[in-house]
């Protein structure tokens, strides 16, 4: 059982490598700046970008960050599919938070 529980773990982390690999910077960029600043910007001001660089900021990891992503969709009510997500996370994640994937 554990050898099971072991193979789709390291299973589902592959997929989701390979999925963070293909993710499309610019088009996360695009995605974020059409649909992520309005609310930022009315919570911190300024482009709505500081948010992710302030000293306490909510988000503490790679994971945190895409379920953050997601929680946004979902209270925006955008259908994004996960590549858009992905994308999201990776310009997120290379512009700002440095995590390792």
């Amino acid at each position: 059982m554990s050898r099971l529980l072991t193979y789709i773990s390291l299973t589902g982390s592959l997929f989701f490598i390979a999925l963070s690999a293909q993710a499309d910077i610019n088009n996360g960029k695009e995605l974020h700046d059409s649909n992520c600043t309005s609310c930022h910007i009315s919570i911190q001001g300024g482009d709505g970008t500081g948010i992710y660089t302030r000293e306490n900021k909510r988000i503490e990891t790679y994971p945190a960050l895409i379920k953050q992503v997601k929680r946004c969709r979902d209270s925006l009510g955008m259908q994004w599919p996960e590549n858009h997500i992905n994308d999201v996370v990776k310009y997120l994640n290379s512009n700002f938070y440095k995590f390792k994937e």
